[in-house]
């Protein structure tokens, strides 16, 4: 059976937006994860990535029509499509991260993967951590997940080598930009920030081929 988002909510089918978002942010601060522990902290995920989704598509007009016309019996299909879902989680990231909103691209990047978990969430879900001070943690785990999943990517290694090197990670962000380089040679981008890397470095590599100044 579908579920029904306006019961998640617990707001009237005329709620308006600000209704609905008034009422999320109160859920949200009762049932946040953080509050949890244990068994009970993944069970607060799953609520709480829930109410997330009810906001999303309450919000969104095209979304509420839809959803109101599967609640009320124009849609058989109870089946749900965690890669649709995805899909409209990494649209409303994207425009968040255009707009600079780089938590909002986050939270929204950090939905997508857990409906999908392929290597374009991950490498999203990178790109915004990246650009949170606190998160730096978070972007290496996102990114070296994407390049896990897509190994011969170019742009994900090259990320990974950006985003390794900004955490300080210099034998990882090495490794990952000289593999970026044996399958994009001529960009002069990866040539560049390869360099920079082992220049900087004050020890000669255990197991790199560093360049040497003339």
């Amino acid at each position: 059976m579908k579920i029904n988002y306006y019961d998640v909510l617990g707001v009237e089918r005329s709620a308006s937006d600000q209704q609905i978002r008034d009422r999320f942010r109160q859920l949200a601060r009762e049932n946040h994860p953080d509050r949890y522990k244990g068994d009970d902290k993944a069970e607060a995920e799953r609520h709480f990535q829930t109410l997330t989704e009810a906001v999303n598509v309450l919000t969104n007009p095209a979304r509420r029509k839809q959803h109101d016309s599967e609640i009320s019996g124009g849609s058989n299909s109870g089946t749900v499509d965690f890669a649709q879902i995805a899909k409209a989680y990494m649209k409303k990231g994207i425009d968040a991260f255009r707009a600079k909103d780089f938590l909002a691209a986050y939270e929204n990047f950090d939905l997508a993967v857990k409906h999908n978990q392929d290597a374009k969430a991950f490498h999203y879900l990178a790109l915004a951590a990246a650009r949170i001070p606190s998160m730096t943690r978070q972007a290496v785990q996102a990114i070296e997940s994407a390049v896990q999943r897509d190994p011969v990517n170019p742009a994900y290694l090259k990320d990974a080598g950006l985003i390794c090197k900004r955490a300080g990670l210099n034998a990882k962000a090495e490794r990952y930009l000289d593999e970026a380089l044996k399958w994009d040679r001529d960009n002069l981008e990866l040539q560049a920030a390869l360099a920079e890397l082992r220049q900087g470095r004050p020890e000669a590599g255990k197991g790199f081929t560093l360049f040497k100044k003339g």
